[in-house]
């Protein structure tokens, strides 16, 4: 691992124990600019683990807990008269800062959802005729809980496709669990975290990684993923050039994370379904046959030879 790296995910694990490779997944999308959408069961440290990433860093780190009530205006920002100066004054929203927290991002009106849209691609707000550029880095952290559906407003397709990656952090192992009890038994857990990485450091983490070498056969196993989503009795709507863009860049930082300065197959394999799977509409013969998109993913790609040379 990037020694780099490992100083972010050594500060995190100070909140969150033993997911190391959600918190990996996280971090390399980060350096590719993504964005990341954490969807699981409450409980089990997603709102936790995007705030300790935030902190980890010195930059500007803000967090919106969505509801049905809140207004475009309190993400984006509006416009107001000075009393003074008589002038139209930018006020800022949530999203004017590097991470911005969106907790529970399904409970937003599809209004405020919508607002994110041009914000998560173009890392601008566009008001009144005026265009704000956002801070660089800049990265949206969303959660949502996928098994209560009361109060909630399914993610369109569009918005859906804005982000980088959808992880699950899942349940933690008997040993994680008694781990994170006893801190909490005896008053050791920690809720905050200082900062070991400057925006300047993670825009230099950021070149690093784009830097990383991927070979034309690891690119064109990437091409033949894509195409067999497009091709699969079991979908109905295959993956975009969007997504086999954020398939390679995904692959690179994760290789930059473990380490390495090259692809292996393996990199593109273990990000795939975070990167693909929420970006695919299954048919009706695909919805039968699988209980996740996740596992419609696994089971397309295995049709797919990975190249035998490693990728050289």
């Amino acid at each position: 691992m990037s020694s780099k790296v490992d100083i972010i995910v050594e500060n995190v694990e100070k909140i969150i124990v033993g997911k190391r490779d959600p918190i990996e997944k996280v971090i390399a999308a980060m350096l590719c600019g993504g964005h990341v959408l954490i969807e699981d069961v409450p409980g089990v440290g997603k709102t936790q683990m995007v705030s300790a990433l935030a902190m980890s860093v010195d930059g500007k780190f803000n967090r919106i807990q969505l509801t049905p009530d809140i207004m475009p205006s309190d993400i984006v920002g509006f416009s107001m008269i000075n009393p003074q100066t008589r002038e139209l004054e930018y006020k800022q929203g949530a999203a004017m800062c590097n991470f911005l927290l969106a907790d529970e991002i399904n409970r937003a009106s599809p209004k405020s959802q919508s607002s994110l849209l041009e914000v998560m691609e173009e890392h601008q707000i566009s008001l009144d005729g005026q265009t704000y550029d956002l801070p660089a880095p800049f990265m949206v952290l969303a959660t949502q809980n996928p098994v209560e559906t009361y109060g909630t407003y399914h993610l369109p397709e569009a918005q859906m496709d804005r982000f980088l990656m959808k992880i699950s952090m899942g349940y933690p192992t008997a040993d994680e669990e008694l781990e994170i009890i006893s801190r909490s038994e005896t008053g050791t857990e920690k809720r905050t975290v200082e900062p070991v990485m400057t925006v300047r450091d993670v825009a230099d983490m950021m070149k690093e990684a784009a830097e990383v070498i991927i070979a034309p056969s690891i690119k064109n196993y990437i091409i033949d993923i894509v195409n067999a989503t497009r091709n699969s009795d079991y979908v109905k709507l295959g993956v975009s050039p969007r997504g086999s863009i954020a398939l390679m860049r995904s692959s690179k930082a994760y290789a930059y994370v473990k380490g390495r300065n090259y692809v292996v197959p393996d990199d593109v394999k273990h990000v795939m379904s975070d990167v693909l799977a929420h970006r695919l509409m299954l048919s009706p013969k695909g919805k039968s046959a699988f209980p996740t998109n996740e596992a419609a993913m696994e089971q397309i790609a295995l049709t797919v030879k990975a190249p035998a040379d490693g990728g050289n």
